[in-house]
């Protein structure tokens, strides 16, 4: 979360799927690390809108309602959609035993590693566009159902099916914000850590892994502190772990290089962060997301056309309204509104700036974000013209922006992609070769705050042993 005048804006939570449900694993996860101190507000009815040039489409939560209202736009493709949903389901069932697989120790994983994550590979190996051009013809359909393919960052073609039914499996039920906005994440989970006698350092970089006869020991700061511990976690993506923080002895001696050349960075974005004149009751904001996808062509012809020429029409442009999602948000803010506008764009398009410093990029820099920025407000306006005239400020956050905060080396959103061959890494898990010396994060698992959270939970069961799902 960051704040500017009269504002603030929540950087990576837009909506978390699967808090209506009182008993499911994701809300039960995050009442623990909690102490059921964060509270959730439901986005309402229609969680996202898909846009496609002129035509518009809901997705409505609870499943028979999700399918009613897609036949509703589909009359003819009531067998597709069925079977859709069903195969969304069976991909999901089909991934826990993989993810356990994960924590088990090795001599278990090597006896029956293989056998468990068998029934999951029948759905991550095939792209999303394979499984859904397998049920139907109708090319309309097939881009209304990946109308969310922005929550993972791959376009059809490219993604595996079952990341794809990973993220419509978990807005079936909905999605939700959490109240006082995603600040109050870290707020309740702090008191949880220090309780535990631990504490939360900002502002600490860390140099290098200390690591002696192949065994983790603690880090070095880059103020020149040791910190030593029994067991290190790195949380700061395997590409940066690999290539920034391990000695590079330790790297050549096994072969993590290559490790990374069998995975891919994910995409880049923009980020247009919008103040807004009037409260979210005023403005008539919605809480609903909007994807915002051009007419002609399939997501991935328009991801490649844009990419070829950054003055084609965006291929995804989604919308946000946090401060109306928040129930209490005028409580801190009254009479003001938030916006969040992304879109992909590639790391590449700010290369040449990759060594100024944040805020002090130069005026070419600014004017090429100016340039992004009003056409992110054209695309606002053109779904919500009333909002003409009340925009206060807006500041936009490039790829570089986010290699600045997140360190990750090219501006990646996801960290990696989410690619059939990326399931197929055996070494995306939280045991590495060195000894005490685990990873966590979206790349153990996907992307998004549910995989990361849950990336906790397998790397703990590696450090413990013990099933900590069960005991949760």
């Amino acid at each position: 979360m960051f704040k500017r005048k009269d504002y603030e804006w929540d950087v990576g939570i837009h909506y978390i799927g699967e808090m209506q449900r009182k008993n499911g694993v994701l809300r039960k996860l995050f009442n623990y690390v909690s102490n059921n101190k964060l509270k959730w507000a439901d986005i309402g009815e229609v969680y996202d809108h898909i846009v496609i040039g002129e035509k518009h489409f809901n997705f409505v939560k609870g499943v028979k309602n999700f399918k009613k209202q897609l036949i509703s736009y589909f009359p003819d493709e009531e067998q597709a959609i069925d079977t859709y949903v069903n195969l969304v389901f069976e991909a999901v069932k089909s991934s826990k035993n993989y993810y356990m697989s994960k924590a088990m120790p090795p001599f278990l994983e090597n006896t029956i590693g293989s056998y468990l994550k068998k029934p999951f590979y029948k759905y991550a190996d095939k792209t999303t566009y394979e499984v859904l051009s397998s049920l139907t013809k109708n090319e309309l359909l097939i881009k209304v159902l990946t109308g969310q393919y922005g929550d993972y960052g791959l376009a059809p073609k490219e993604s595996s099916f079952y990341m794809h039914a990973s993220v419509a499996r978990h807005y079936f039920d909905g999605g939700s914000f959490p109240i006082g906005g995603s600040s109050q994440i870290v707020k309740t989970i702090d008191s949880v850590i220090e309780a535990a006698g631990g504490t939360i350092l900002i502002n600490a970089e860390v140099e290098e892994v200390l690591i002696k006869k192949n065994t983790a020991l603690g880090v070095l700061m880059k103020d020149g502190k040791k910190i030593y511990a029994k067991n290190i976690v790195s949380n700061a993506g395997i590409m940066t772990t690999y290539n920034k923080l391990l000695p590079i002895e330790i790297v050549k001696k096994h072969k993590l290089k290559e490790q990374l050349k069998k995975v891919k960075q994910s995409v880049a974005h923009a980020s247009l962060y919008i103040g807004l004149e009037g409260s979210p009751e005023d403005l008539q904001l919605p809480k609903t997301n909007y994807w915002v996808y051009p007419a002609e062509g399939d997501h991935d012809t328009c991801v490649k056309n844009y990419l070829k020429d950054l003055s084609q029409p965006f291929p995804v442009v989604y919308l946000s309204f946090p401060s109306a999602k928040d129930p209490d948000w005028s409580n801190r803010y009254p009479g003001k509104s938030t916006i969040d506008i992304i879109t992909l764009i590639p790391y590449e398009t700010f290369e040449k700036w990759t060594d100024t410093r944040w805020k002090k990029r130069g005026e070419d820099y600014e004017a090429i974000k100016e340039e992004f920025s009003q056409r992110l407000l054209k695309e606002l306006f053109k779904q919500l013209p009333r909002l003409k005239g009340k925009v206060n400020c807006y500041e936009l956050s490039t790829p570089l922006t986010t290699k600045h905060f997140v360190n990750y080396e090219k501006g990646e959103i996801y960290g990696l992609d989410h690619s059939p061959s990326r399931f197929r890494q055996s070494f995306l898990k939280p045991r590495t070769p060195i000894k005490n010396f685990f990873l966590t994060g979206q790349d153990i698992v996907t992307a998004g705050v549910g995989g990361a959270l849950f990336s906790g939970v397998l790397t703990a069961m590696a450090i413990t042993g013990k099933n900590i799902l069960k005991k949760i």
